[in-house]
């Protein structure tokens, strides 16, 4: 997929609680069809620099723009209409529901008008039609229970059900905490086919040889600013874990 447009603009960016400033002029794109990873020791504010953008918490200085358009996001509901999809590590999945109710929780499609009887064979068709897009082999059974699927299974299905509601910007938090060799794997392949549909991703993550092998760009927050933003094909990394501890400048 070629990079795109700019989808996300944060401009200017700053927050503070209290005495602590947890950004300071944060400047960050995100472009169509490319991977972003955000890296950056605890405390460097990369979760609170998501929740801004997924309009959890308002910043204090600076704007948004989305589609080249200014916006508030008064609210997650507002930033999700815009198109902008949230993963975060507890993945928010209702164990007690089939693959089906839980991409389609709060979405449910109708049989013509509100209140009607729920359409199941259209709700299961759009869940299929969505795997086989992603590729996703592994999930063979979409009417059995979420919490029966193994890590990397419910990974994959709260990846898929960010994109019921066809966003173009998705935000994880972790993608591939807690799970397997194998699991990580097929996370990583699936962010990468995130940016083959067009969609700006950008990913917190910890783990810098999976950064380097998921991401297009590398962006460095430590204490609340931008350090770095490299391109990932240009770097190794010893360039990465510099940027993060200060032990070397980039900018």
């Amino acid at each position: 997929m070629t990079v795109g447009k700019k989808v996300l603009e944060l401009n200017n960016i700053d927050k503070t609680f209290g005495a602590v400033n947890a950004l300071s002029g944060i400047q960050l794109s995100v472009l169509a069809g490319e991977v972003i990873a955000l890296v950056g020791d605890n405390g460097a504010g990369k979760s609170t620099l998501v929740k801004i953008a997924a309009g959890v918490i308002p910043p204090d200085q600076g704007n948004i723009l989305f589609d080249g358009e200014p916006v508030v996001f008064r609210g997650p509901m507002e930033a999700t209409r815009a198109g902008i999809a949230v993963i975060y590590q507890d993945l928010a999945l209702c164990d007690n529901l089939s693959v089906v109710s839980n991409l389609f929780l709060g979405r449910e499609i109708q049989n013509g008008i509100p209140l009607s009887p729920l359409n199941e064979e259209a709700m299961e068709s759009k869940v299929l039609e969505l795997l086989k897009e992603l590729n996703v082999g592994q999930i063979r059974e979409i009417d059995i229970k979420v919490g029966n699927l193994s890590g990397g299974q419910r990974q994959t299905i709260a990846i898929a059900r960010s994109l019921i509601g066809e966003p173009k910007v998705v935000l994880l938090d972790e993608p591939t905490a807690a799970l397997g060799v194998a699991q990580k794997v097929e996370v990583l392949k699936l962010i990468r086919r995130l940016a083959d549909r067009g969609i700006g991703v950008l990913v917190i993550s910890h783990n810098i040889s999976e950064v380097l092998e998921v991401s297009d760009r590398v962006v460095v927050l430590r204490l609340g600013k931008v350090v770095a933003n490299f391109e990932t094909k240009k770097i190794t990394s010893d360039d990465v874990v510099a940027a993060i501890t200060g032990s070397k400048s980039f900018n």
